[in-house]
């Protein structure tokens, strides 16, 4: 297995990238990693790595790269409410525009390296990258093959504007790994979610967790290792399916 620090060209600049290229020969499928709102960090390189040993070119992007580099939270300090406050400012200082014009980016330097088919490619994301790897169904239905939302947030809400409406142009196979008593995807926007997904005729997966919002993400306070390995069970089989050549 091969890693590297990268930087990806965006229209706002340079973007940090986690790059996780599997050892062997030949065209391979590839996942973009879209972080969670703690930010860039070793935890998710670790799971990044992870991804790749299953035969993945993985992609972990740096989604905080405007406001400076490496920018992250201390999972710790997660639970106090002046740290979810400021992490909840950056999050909502990123524009659906920005994130997808960063994700574009994703898309086409994996597209040009020459072991990726660019046919075979995915997407996952935990919590607000979670809602990103939806939205990116939506954007680049041709481009998106299957992507995975884990414990997500922000996909249902009550604007005009809600991500869940577009539902209909995603053409991915998609999965939800939702949290139990989580506040930023309750249960009824889970089924709103469902009855949108199913009169859209679209393919998904919705799946309820015996953990709360951050369980898979292995340096929260709130991370299950039981329901963890679950979900890594069921995403690699989820991804074996419909990333396969």
């Amino acid at each position: 297995m091969h890693t590297q620090e990268i930087d990806v060209a965006t229209p706002d600049g340079p973007m940090s990238a986690y790059e996780v290229v599997p050892d062997g020969q030949g065209q391979r499928a590839a996942i973009v990693f879209l972080m969670d709102g703690l930010g860039y960090r070793a935890a998710l390189k670790s799971m990044a790595e992870r991804l790749a040993s299953h035969g993945y070119h993985v992609l972990l992007p740096d989604l905080y790269h405007r406001v400076g580099k490496h920018v992250h939270f201390d999972p710790i300090m997660m639970m106090r409410a002046e740290t979810l406050a400021e992490m909840r400012k950056r999050i909502g200082n990123l524009t659906p525009d920005m994130l997808m014009s960063d994700v574009a980016a994703c898309l086409d330097l994996l597209a040009s390296r020459a072991n990726v088919d660019a046919a075979r490619i995915g997407a996952v994301g935990y919590c607000m990258g979670g809602r990103n790897a939806f939205v990116a169904a939506t954007r680049f239905p041709d481009r998106l093959r299957a992507t995975a939302s884990i414990h997500p947030g922000g996909i249902v809400t009550a604007d005009p504007a809600s991500p869940h409406l577009l539902a209909g142009k995603a053409q991915a196979r998609m999965y939800f790994g939702v949290a139990k008593e989580d506040v930023f995807f309750t249960k009824e926007q889970a089924e709103t979610l469902a009855q949108t997904l199913a009169a859209a005729g679209k393919r998904y997966q919705i799946e309820h967790y015996e953990a709360r919002h951050g369980w898979a993400v292995s340096d929260t306070p709130v991370h299950d290792v039981a329901e963890a390995e679950r979900h890594w069970k069921a995403m690699l089989a989820f991804f074996a399916e419909e990333l396969s050549a």
